[in-house]
Formats: C-alpha cells, structure tokens, sequence
C-alpha cells in the first residue's frame, strides 16, 4: 500500500495535473492579494473569473488570437473592478455587499451574453487552446501552457514590486494608514482604484485560463469555487506572495490526490470511501491550514475599513 502510494506521489503525470490546477489559483490570489493590500475586499472574484472565461472564450471562438483573449478577459476583469472602485472607495459602500453584488452581476451577465450568443446550441462550441510549452530544462513545465508559466512569474514580479518599488510601498501604506499616506501626498482613492483593477485583471485572467488552458469551452459552473479559495488562500499566506504560490500549490496538491485516490477506488490506502469523502479532502485541509495559520496572521490594518479624504 505504501509503496503504491509512494508511486503515486513521485509520479510526473501527477505533479503536472498539481501545477495545472494550482495556476488558476495563483493568479486569483496575486489579484486578491493586490487588493486587500491597499485595504479593499474584493468578493466579486468568483464572478470576474466567469466573466473573463467567458469573455477569453468568447474573443478567440470570434478568430481573435489566443493573446488576444486573454486580454480581453483581463479588461473585463479590470471593468469590474473599475466598478468596485466606485461602489467601494468612491462611494465608500460596504466591502463585503459590493463585492457579493458583483459575483452576482458578472455571473449573470456572462450567463445572459451566452445565451444570447448562441440561443440554440446544446453544447458549448470549441476553440483552439494554447498547447504545451517545449524546450524548458524543468520537465513537469513543458507539459504546461504559457499561463502557467505567466502565472509562476508573477509571483517573483509582484513580490518584487511590492517591497522593492515606490509604488509597492504607496500600496502597503494605504492598506495599512491611510492617513498617513495622505499625510504623504498620496491619493488614497487613487492608488485603492488602481490596485482593484490590477488586481481584478489578474481574476480575468484566472477565469481565461479555464477556458483558453484548462478546458477549451465555456461552461456554466466551470469556476466552482475557486474564487472563495482564492479569498482564504490570501488569509493563509499573510498577504505574502511568496506564501499565496505555496498555498496555491498545496491546496492544488490534495485536490490532484483526490482524483487520483478516486481513480484508485479506495485501493491506495485499501480502505472504501465514498467519493464525497475525497471531493472534501482539499477544502478540509484548507480549513485546517486556515486555523493553524490565520490566528498569527499579520492583516493590513486598514482593510475593509472606508476613507474619505480629509478624514483623521
């Protein structure tokens, strides 16, 4: 038993299927991240991530280039989040009503657009999805797309931005005291606006992936939670970016070990499951990960909380 499961664990076929689904996750997160840096909650990411997968899809199923969906969907994804600036920094609305009400605007307006788009289809058409990168010296990477790889170097490039550049300092000083990034000259509208709509683009492009990567069609219900993950998987990784990929890789890591321990019937561990058991094996070690991890972490203390200019 142990030495199946061992085969298992050290398999590449395996390790490739952890990177695939971790890169939708590690792009929803960076967005998030980007967000709540500069002190705002962003709930609509489960709608954003439909609208740019639908968006994506839709731009390249009308001939646009593959490159070209993609950003298309990180425009959509960047509207939404222009919106969000407006309801919440603007007009300084609740934070969690927003973003809730967003989910649900996205989501029936691409479900709307799909169906206006083709009303009499019964099963969603197809598009040509990138293929597999070649010639890099890290195996389990050729068997990925160009998001994947996009994604990995995100993490480096947002890190860098954020502790190393006037902008990134801007950033962590509006989500941390926005008085005294006022106090400092800056606008703290502004740099809030600019990080949700970043931030936001980069949920676009988490929804692309699904449907120019994953999969090759829009499906209803294809996000399926990821976007929530995506939300406790910032908590789980301090609003770091370094943690947000190990988080993204682990979460990915027991929801790849799922489906092949379905797969197995049971037989790896030689004990009979039913397979809700193994469909709640990531989602429980999220929340257990969550509990361990979420008490020493260090939020950005003017998250969720409005301003308004002038303001002490």
């Amino acid at each position: 038993m142990f030495a199946e499961t061992l085969d298992l664990l050290l398999a590449a076929p395996f390790w490739i299927a952890v990177l695939r689904i971790a890169t939708p996750l590690i792009l929803g997160t960076l967005g998030v991240l980007l967000c709540e840096r500069a002190g705002v909650l962003n709930l609509g990411i489960e709608g954003i991530m439909v609208a740019g997968a639908f968006t994506g899809w839709l731009a390249v199923y009308q001939g646009a280039p593959l490159w070209t969906g993609v950003l298309a969907a990180a425009a959509t994804g960047a509207l939404f989040g222009l919106l969000h600036a407006l309801l919440t920094v603007t007009l300084a609305l609740s934070q969690h009503v927003a973003g809730l009400g967003i989910t649900l605007l996205a989501t029936s307006l691409a479900s709307f657009a799909y169906r206006v788009s083709f009303p009499k289809v019964d099963s969603p058409p197809t598009v040509q999805t990138f293929t597999a990168m070649q010639g890099l010296p890290i195996p389990v990477l050729n068997a990925q797309t160009p998001l994947t790889l996009l994604a990995l170097l995100l993490v480096p490039a947002i890190a860098w931005g954020l502790y190393r550049t006037p902008a990134g300092l801007a950033l962590r000083m509006v989500g941390e005291n926005p008085a005294a990034a006022e106090g400092q000259g800056l606008s703290v509208a502004g740099v809030r606006t600019a990080a949700l709509v970043a931030g936001s683009a980069l949920m676009g492009v988490a929804g692309a992936f699904l449907t120019l990567s994953a999969f090759n069609a829009f499906y209803f219900n294809m996000v399926n939670g990821r976007g929530w993950v995506c939300v406790a998987l910032v908590v789980f990784a301090s609003w770091r970016p370094g943690k947000a990929l190990l988080g993204a890789l682990l979460f990915a890591f027991f929801d790849a070990l799922q489906l092949r321990l379905q797969q197995a019937g049971g037989g790896v561990f030689g004990i009979e499951l039913p397979y809700q058991a193994y469909l709640m094996l990531p989602y429980a070690m999220a929340i257990v990960a969550l509990v361990v991890v979420a008490r020493r972490a260090a939020y950005p203390q003017a998250l969720m909380k409005p301003y308004r200019k002038g303001e002490r």
